[in-house]
């Protein structure tokens, strides 16, 4: 078995291989090693690379594998952890100058129950400054490239999460979501990226135990497969005691993915989201994706989410509640970083410094509208389904001025995603296409709150149905 088989093998074969003794821990560590050393350079998927601790873990899961006996289920795999994530005696920057040599005493939940699953921790991958933005760069470590055109961005903030996966240089990554930080990347990138339902996956990486709720932080994964998405949910659910909004778990196991009769299977197409201008090759590659789900028997009903003014009704609110929070927990330090500190970063803080409690609190008047507006259609429908991004992954740069002939915010007018981080429902990106220039297209799919499995199972039989769809960048050329 050569080095490429194990990099591009999923979590459930690398855990296989292993417990069948068809390949050591210890080697599928060092040829993840290798490969970052590799394309790392000029990825930049990794900030901090573990290579003592993740060998030396492969030590300790090869010796419980030849004891035998109940094994966790990802014993020995790999995994990648975003680096807004607590990780015990593994440096933890949050993407600033501020926390450069910063180690953590203890690991955050989601990297505790991974652990206790199994998994190793490879190291940390690369963010924006506090995961503020829809792209991947920052002062302290550069940007991120995406591997299927290095001149062009990765998404974010999950954007080292989703190249690592993409890559080959992890099997999976942990990403949080706070406004599409794991489906942005999952698009630009190619791969699957699953974000739960607020409170699914304890989330305590947050400034204080209530500031994830405004709006919803949502801790998740980017992977190759969904079995392996479905897996890492498994591993990593339930309530928590440094998360109030974490819920009990309601399904022992989303893995192994069920399959479902989709001739009952009703979904909603919303392309726009009664907003936003698509680029013609997205439009086009979404509208084959609903044409995919239809021929395996869903049934397909165009809709209206009836927004009239999307930008006051949903993108306002979300900017807002994302300044706001930024000014209250980051203000403090601009008296003594600011020079430091990524500039657009630092614009959103003091932009919610000024903001009174009374203009913070009316946000949740347009954020209680939208909400019924998602509850609405998904009480009628098992699916919501939209373009992930209105664009591809475009030339390194906040983002683009116009699709198809119209402006747009070129910080916020290309994501379809903020939406479902006001709401809370689980919402996944799965790979639909690629454009002329090869680039991945993503598909957004969106459940009822607590409905994961239904997520998981469309996805894994769209992607059972599409492996076109699925392919691995060149990385030599």
């Amino acid at each position: 078995m050569n080095a490429q088989d194990i990099c591009y093998a999923s979590v459930v074969t690398l855990a296989q291989w292993m417990r069948q003794k068809t390949v050591s821990p210890s080697e599928v560590v060092q040829a993840f090693l290798d490969r970052i050393e590799k394309y790392n350079p000029v990825l930049n998927a990794y900030c901090t690379v573990a290579s003592v601790q993740a060998l030396q873990a492969a030590r300790d899961a090869e010796q419980k594998i030849m004891k035998g006996g109940d094994l966790p289920p990802l014993l020995g795999v790999p995994v990648a952890i975003k680096d807004l994530v607590l990780t015990k005696g593994i440096r933890t920057t949050f993407g600033s100058h501020i926390y450069a040599d910063f180690i953590p005493d203890h690991d955050s939940a989601i990297v505790s129950r991974l652990k206790a699953a199994g998994a190793i921790i490879l190291g940390k991958t690369n963010t924006p400054e506090f995961g503020y933005t829809g792209i991947t760069d920052n002062l302290l470590f550069g940007r991120t490239n995406n591997p299927w055109d290095l001149t062009r961005t990765s998404g974010g903030s999950s954007g080292g999460s989703a190249v690592a996966v993409a890559a080959g240089l992890a099997p999976a990554a942990q990403g949080n979501d706070g406004g599409g930080s794991i489906r942005i990347p999952a698009s630009c990138c190619g791969v699957y990226g699953l974000k739960p339902s607020f409170g699914r996956i304890p989330f305590d990486s947050a400034r204080t135990s209530f500031s994830a709720s405004v709006p919803f932080l949502h801790e998740g994964f980017l992977t190759h497969s969904v079995e392996d998405a479905a897996l890492l949910l498994t591993s990593t659910q339930g309530p928590h005691s440094r998360d109030p909004f974490s819920v009990p778990i309601s399904r022992e196991s989303y893995c192994p993915v069920e399959r479902m009769d989709m001739s009952m299977v009703r979904i909603a197409h919303c392309p726009d989201l009664d907003f936003f201008p698509l680029d013609p090759e997205v439009k086009k590659a979404a509208d084959r994706a609903i044409q995919s789900l239809a021929r395996l028997g869903a049934q397909v009903e165009l809709v209206s989410l009836g927004f009239t003014n999307y930008q006051a009704e949903v993108s306002n609110p979300f900017v807002g509640m994302w300044t706001a929070n930024l000014g209250a927990h980051y203000s403090e330090l601009l008296s003594t970083w600011e020079t430091k500190m990524t500039k657009g970063l630092v614009v959103s803080i003091k932009a919610g410094h000024t903001m009174s409690s009374m203009e913070y609190k009316q946000l949740e008047r347009a954020r209680s509208q939208a909400y019924r507006k998602v509850e609405a259609i998904l009480a009628n429908y098992d699916l919501l389904v939209t373009p992930t991004l209105a664009v591809t992954a475009f030339p390194h740069a906040p983002g683009p001025t116009e699709i198809d002939g119209l402006p747009i915010d070129p910080y916020t007018g290309w994501m379809l995603t903020p939406l479902f981080n006001l709401t809370g429902h689980p919402a996944a990106s799965i790979n639909c296409g690629y454009s002329k220039q090869g680039l991945p297209i993503g598909l957004q799919l969106i459940g009822p709150r607590y409905r994961e499995d239904i997520v998981l199972q469309i996805s894994k039989q769209y992607q059972e149905a599409t492996p076109e769809h699925f392919l691995r960048p060149d990385l030599e050329n």
